[in-house]
């Protein structure tokens, strides 16, 4: 008995797959609402393997979707939210049309309902360790939008919520010092901070004028901005309780519309109260003891540092035969050169968290206030002041405040007086307190150092020499701290010879003169060019020979140059002397000066030849050592011999990279010493 055929289209492929157009129809709801379901629940468009067979043989482009997604779309709860506003939208449209205005904002106010998302994120993120692993995208959008200007499509509300969000989770990391790592690119800062165990990444733009292309679909991010304000509210809540403070933290719109932004916000706990930039008032709050104890712990933790310090200075007083402690932390350093390179310990947490607490910074006005007030807050600082045009919450606003340690600016170099010029005196005579007028005076005492020392020593760990980062100086490259250079790679932190293969270096040497000699070569030509223009004047230069004896003697002036000093055209084979021939020649010059008694000074090479023989002997070595990688290959198989052959084009393509990389700073190096030199 023969089996029964199946209809085609109902099982496989072609039943995992619906159409956007199908599934649309399924939910019975409008095409927006559709998709931002979709961005709520998280469900994306699907490529199928075979679209013929998805599509029943048309090769047409659509986009498919899982059966299954569609399915458990059906019992969403926001359908009927969906249907609900529908049909109040429909009611608010009929009273719009007979011209009642009133009724349609009651019915708008009343019966308008609302969506909340609370439910989805429970079920996107069971738990609170999956809902940071997806913080990355959240914290991006959200403070992109809190930098955005309102218009038609950005309501001023919805950038409110997102700059209030991302504030609130700026102060946790600050109370946390939950922050790592910081890079400045040309997309924005990126930021990096351990929550739980966690690397989060976040990129912020900077504060530049934001212009808005029409060509973006601001209802997509609008409906991505609503989910993720609702998640992250989610996990601010979570991480302040998990501290033992008080959430949502007090908010003062005062403040924040004078510019106070992180001052605006002050955090309360049980025997905790911090702001922004200055001191609060204590106040209670009936919190989670064991959240209470976790947050005493932080709070106390800079008292027991400075207590373990001083029992350690006192043990050392006593006990003379203890070794003196060291401040920096030891390396581990190679023994050989093909010994093993072990991990290099790192600093702790507690004295990363602590890097900027000793010290006092006030900000220029140039110089990017908000990013560097969370930064130097997250490492420790509480004194960081500002020009007082720059908004609330500065620690001083005084310029000339004796407590102020370091400066950061961003302006051109200082001059070396101490004080300003013409300074007054007191009644006493003495010379009043030194007052900074920028940019013709300094303060005596601080350290003046560029917007980039801060990232710098955030990304090492370490405080950096200032004096690199002073004022008009020429900064060190600043490099991302998540890219580590590979072998073979080109590492702007090493420098240039330790990277340079033998022979390399006299290469770079030998075509920089070459390249100078063109370029003297090339002027000298386009001067002896404009004087010959210069010198011939109105006829000059048009004379015709008047008389056949004029030729002849201008034909017999180069028959006068004797023989002699006419070499010929030499071929390079014969005009480069072979090895064997120079031995034999100097064997010769041996024996002609031990018959007449005279000793025989060796001729001491030039550098030009000196690098000649360093590449002669580095491009023997690398001949030899091809011909030799040559004969393995002759040992592989075919396959293993094609696979070699795309490793080495990876290979070939890096070192060509790396090399063009060391050629332009080898350039710049030589043109730098050059300068110097005069």
């Amino acid at each position: 008995m023969a089996g029964r055929s199946k209809k085609k289209g109902t099982s496989g492929a072609a039943k995992n797959y619906i159409t956007r157009t199908r599934a649309v129809k399924k939910l019975q709801i409008s095409l927006p609402d559709f998709r931002r379901l979709c961005i709520f629940k998280g469900i994306y468009p699907r490529e199928p393997r075979n679209k013929k067979k998805v599509s029943k043989g048309s090769t047409a482009a659509t986009t498919f979707y899982y059966t299954k997604d569609i399915q458990y779309l059906l019992h969403e709860p926001l359908l009927a939210k969906f249907r609900e506003h529908k049909a109040v939208a429909k009611k608010i449209g009929r009273a719009l049309g007979r011209g009642e205005a009133g009724d349609a904002a009651r019915l708008e106010k009343n019966l308008m309902p609302k969506v909340k998302l609370d439910h989805i994120i429970k079920e996107r993120y069971p738990t609170f360790v999956d809902a940071l692993r997806d913080l990355d995208d959240a914290l991006s959008m959200l403070f992109l939008f809190a930098n955005l200007p309102s218009s038609e499509h950005i309501p001023a509300k919805t950038i409110a919520l997102c700059q209030r969000l991302t504030r609130e989770f700026e102060h946790y990391v600050i109370t946390s010092h939950a922050l790592r790592k910081s890079f400045l690119s040309i997309k924005g800062i990126y930021y990096q901070a351990t929550i739980q165990g966690q690397d989060i990444l976040w990129l912020v733009p900077y504060r530049f004028v934001q212009r808005t292309g029409g060509d973006i679909d601001f209802r997509i991010m609008g409906t991505f901005v609503e989910f993720y304000t609702t998640l992250l509210g989610f996990v601010n809540y979570r991480l302040y309780t998990s501290i033992g403070f008080v959430y949502p933290p007090k908010f003062n719109a005062k403040t924040d519309e004078q510019g106070g932004e992180l001052a605006a916000f002050q955090l309360e706990g049980k025997g905790i109260a911090t702001n922004g930039a200055t001191n609060g008032d204590i106040e209670d709050a009936e919190i989670n003891p064991e959240a209470q104890a976790i947050a005493d712990r932080i709070a106390a933790m800079s008292d027991a540092e400075d207590d373990e310090e001083a029992a350690a200075v006192a043990d050392l007083t006593l006990e003379d035969d203890e070794e003196e402690a060291t401040e920096g932390i030891d390396k581990f350093e190679p023994t050989a050169p093909d010994a093993d390179v072990l991990p290099q310990p790192q600093a702790s947490s507690a004295e990363i968290a602590s890097l900027f607490e000793p010290f006092t910074f006030y900000l220029s006005r140039e110089t990017p206030r908000a990013s560097l007030e969370f930064i130097l807050k997250a490492f420790g600082c509480k004194r960081v002041g500002w020009d007082g045009i720059l908004g609330e919450g500065a620690f001083t606003t005084n310029e000339s405040d004796p407590a102020i340690t370091h400066q950061i600016v961003d302006r051109p170099s200082l001059s070396n007086g101490e004080s300003a010029p013409n300074a007054p005196e007191t009644e006493q005579g003495s010379a009043a307190a030194p007052k900074a007028q920028w940019p013709r005076s300094t303060m005596p005492g601080r350290t003046y150092v560029q917007p980039q020392w801060v990232w710098d020593c955030v990304n090492q760990s370490k405080l950096l020499r200032p004096d690199l980062y002073a004022p008009g100086a020429e900064l060190p490259p600043h490099l991302s701290p998540w890219v580590k250079p590979k072998k073979g790679e080109y590492d702007p932190k090493l420098p240039l010879e330790a990277q340079q293969p033998e022979g390399e270096a006299e290469a770079f040497e030998d075509e920089g003169d070459e390249e100078e000699m063109a370029d003297v070569n090339d002027e000298d030509d386009m001067d002896a060019i404009v004087d010959r223009a210069g010198s011939v004047e109105v006829g000059e230069g048009m004379d015709v020979a008047e008389t056949d004896s004029e030729d002849d003697d201008d034909s017999g002036s180069d028959a006068d140059v004797p023989a002699e000093d006419f070499d010929g055209f030499e071929s390079d084979a014969e005009s480069d002397i072979s090895e064997g021939e120079a031995a034999r020649l100097q064997h010769q010059r041996e024996l002609e000066a031990e018959a007449t008694g005279t000793t025989l000074e060796k001729e001491k090479p030039t550098k030009k030849a000196q690098n000649a023989a360093i590449r002669k002997k580095a491009d023997k070595q690398r001949r030899q050592e091809e011909e030799e990688r040559d004969r393995q290959k002759m040992m592989l198989s075919n396959k293993k011999r094609k696979l070699l052959k795309r490793i080495e084009y990876g290979e070939n393509k890096r070192d060509t990279e790396a090399e063009v990389l060391r050629r332009k700073r080898a350039k710049i190096e030589k043109a730098k010493a050059a300068a110097e030199a005069l």
